[in-house]
């Protein structure tokens, strides 16, 4: 994960931008392994953990109506918390993680595993669905990884 994370510093870098970042279920994991990296104050502007729908809305700006209709684990609600952070985050790329990490909380739609992932950057959004299998730390691990990846492609 650590390369993933250098290549995604060379590319701010190069692009002049920062990123930042809105956790769900990840809980603030992605910004850690983002500012293990010496130097990352040149690239990290800041992230938001909203754990709950509450936080989701408030911090994030996620419409309450929106979380309603698709439930906080949406690619709906990703890409609302992604742009939301546009407004505490100018002139950075976003990155936001909603997911079902486990053990329990998954239902038949949305089972253990189920996560999505959004970006934003000038007003592009990217939001996707995965299905991660393991454990609620394996499921966690490979939402922070493929977040990355995701900033990654958005940057490119």
């Amino acid at each position: 994960m650590q390369k993933l994370v250098s290549q995604l510093s060379v590319r701010l870098i190069f692009k002049q931008l920062k990123v930042a970042t809105v956790e769900s279920c990840t809980g603030g994991w992605i910004g850690k392994i983002l500012t293990d990296q010496a130097g990352s104050s040149e690239w990290f502007a800041g992230g938001l953990i909203t754990y709950t729908n509450e936080s989701k809305s408030q911090l994030a700006d996620v419409p309450t109506a929106l979380l309603d209709k698709y439930g906080a684990v949406s690619v709906e609600v990703a890409e609302a918390m992604a742009a939301g952070a546009q407004k505490h985050f100018p002139d950075c790329v976003s990155v936001a993680v909603s997911g079902v990490a486990g053990p329990g909380g998954g239902s038949k739609d949305k089972p253990v595993g189920t996560v999505c992932i959004a970006t934003s950057l000038n007003g592009v959004n990217n939001a996707r669905r995965y299905q991660f299998d393991g454990d609620r730390n394996q499921v966690r691990r490979e939402t922070v990884k493929q977040a990355l990846q995701m900033v990654l492609d958005a940057l490119n």
